[in-house]
């Protein structure tokens, strides 16, 4: 029985179960699939194809080494599997379970109803703590460090493969216009690249010393390019699982407990823990969207539907999205943060609440098409983290704080001397800082003076911050003290929030070191409080 690994989302031979499962069991050819309806969704963008392709060519290299190199098609799931049962007979399909789009949801039901009318085995694999199914949250966390506490699971010493068999060259595809995929936006010339020897680099760097701030230096987009891990988008494509790092981390964290206090780096411990943190919210919010699909496209909680217009955008809202996407709104931090993300496909997550907040509350724009648009701007992007956020960003999810981002209170709080935003808006590079985050209140003199006019060299604000967010709260309080929002609330806490449980420790144990005594791991399981969960 030739056995067919589907790589999705997981572009690694470690800590990899379909691949395991496979090697065990006959021969094995690994597939990648490039699926056209999903590469032209209006979420997927070139950055995202290049992050993949990178990691595509260090993912083959690696299967060839193993024996059995990696087989590139372009088409429609069903039809590839068509291409395949002629050309090897029967097979079995393996895979990780996914958590994506509604596109990929869709395929998913495609693949299974093709495999159960050919009789073909397909079997999903756990990649992390989403779980299919979920009757409710009660025991989620329990289940979250029992995973996590496993082996990792041995990467194969050898692959057999069933023969040779044509394949796309991974070289060829830069582009894939020749495919039928063309994308609205170029490849981003300064995002992270990809591949599993990068990922591995950028952990190591930030156990060993980058992460040593991160816990105070993740708020600040200056200081938090460096130090927070950058992990987001290998984790995202799954060139690292999250086993391997939680793993990683707790065996830092046992060096650092071994040593004497004054001989640690000061703060790691702290920080560390808030990585940890960050971990654990990654699949808890993915747990949303798996719970819940509809979530990407409607609200969760639905009394706050048509709170805001759902339809297609007025003449108006049209031109506030696009000066916004552009990082045109006349706010100084707001646009040098979308220029950063123009430029990079990356922004610390305080930036990301703070984006997200200013196109809901100041802009007062549905959060769909926002969405949509920093769908395509993160290099990161996991949609079940993504819908659940820019909900909770927008007001609409009843069971989290409204927090109506100041963008001038941000930018002197995370920029105080104004360098961020004078790197990112050239424009503003000679305005005196007691004026860079309102540059509409310079005197006139002053503006052609700096060589800066505001409405010609920078625009002025699109909306007043103070009046948009007043209005913006009055009428999200307004529903939310209405009796049956509050009911609704209930329901939406019960399915998706967050609980409480007690520290506990587990233990982990190597997976090519079975006889030896497990690596203890204080407090791996941690309190619920997490900045996502509070803030928004």
């Amino acid at each position: 029985m030739y056995n067919v690994v589907w790589f999705k989302r997981d572009l690694r031979v470690a800590d990899h179960a379909p691949l395991a499962y496979a090697a065990a069991h006959g021969p094995t050819l690994p597939l990648y699939v490039i699926e056209p309806s999903i590469f032209r969704a209006p979420d997927f963008a070139a950055q995202h194809w290049g992050f993949i392709r990178e990691s595509l060519v260090q993912l083959s290299r690696d299967l060839a080494t193993l024996g059995s190199p990696l087989v590139v098609r372009v088409g429609e799931l069903p039809d590839v599997l068509v291409q395949l049962q002629h050309e090897l007979g029967s097979f079995r399909l393996l895979s990780h379970q996914e958590t994506g789009n509604g596109l990929t949801y869709a395929r998913d039901l495609a693949v299974a109803k093709w495999c159960r009318t050919h009789r073909i085995e397909w079997r999903e694999f756990q990649q992390h703590g989403v779980i299919r199914r979920l009757s409710n949250r009660n025991a989620w966390a329990a289940k979250w460090n029992a995973l996590m506490a496993k082996p990792q699971i041995n990467t194969p010493q050898m692959l057999t493969t069933p023969m040779a068999m044509p394949s796309l060259s991974l070289c060829d595809l830069v582009n894939l216009e020749h495919s039928g995929v063309i994308f609205r936006e170029a490849d981003k010339s300064h995002r992270q690249r990809g591949g599993r020897a990068r990922g591995i680099d950028l952990l190591i760097s930030f156990l060993e010393a980058r992460g040593q701030h991160y816990r105070t230096a993740m708020s600040s987009p200056i200081s938090a390019r460096e130090q927070c891990s950058r992990l987001s988008a290998h984790i995202a494509h799954g060139t690292l699982s999250i086993r391997e790092i939680a793993h990683a981390l707790a065996a830092k964290r046992a060096t650092l407990l071994a040593m004497a206090p004054e001989h640690r780096l000061p703060g790691m411990l702290a920080s560390l823990k808030s990585f940890e943190a960050r971990l654990h919210w990654h699949c808890h919010f993915i747990q949303k969207l798996e719970s819940e699909p509809a979530i990407e496209n409607r609200n969760v909680h639905r009394g706050f539907d048509h709170l805001r217009n759902e339809g297609l955008l007025t003449t108006a809202e049209e031109a506030k999205l696009r000066l916004w996407c552009r990082g045109e709104t006349g706010y100084p931090m707001v646009d040098a943060c979308m220029k950063m993300l123009i430029a990079t496909g990356w922004i610390n997550f305080r930036m990301r609440a703070m984006l997200m907040s200013f196109a809901s509350y100041q802009l007062w724009l549905h959060w769909r098409e926002p969405a949509l648009h920093l769908a395509r701007e993160f290099l990161d992007y996991e949609p079940g983290i993504h819908y659940p956020q820019t909900q909770m960003q927008s007001g609409v999810t009843g069971i989290n704080t409204i927090r109506i981002y100041n963008p001038i209170k941000q930018a002197r709080e995370q920029d105080p001397d104004g360098s961020f935003v004078r790197t990112w808006l050239p424009a503003l590079a000679g305005v005196p800082t007691e004026y860079i985050f309102e540059p509409w209140t310079m005197p006139q003199t002053l503006q052609e003076h700096t060589g800066c006019l505001i409405g010609t060299h920078y625009p002025a604000p699109i909306v007043d911050n103070a009046e948009a967010a007043r209005f913006a709260r009055e009428a999200i309080h307004a529903v939310r003290k209405q009796s049956s929002v509050r009911d609704e609330a209930q329901r939406v806490y019960q399915k998706h929030g967050s609980r409480q449980r007690p520290r506990t420790k587990v233990s982990i144990k190597r997976a090519d070191a079975p006889d030896r005594k497990p690596v203890v791991s204080p407090q791996l399981a941690f309190s619920w409080e997490t900045p996502g969960e509070q803030s928004g």
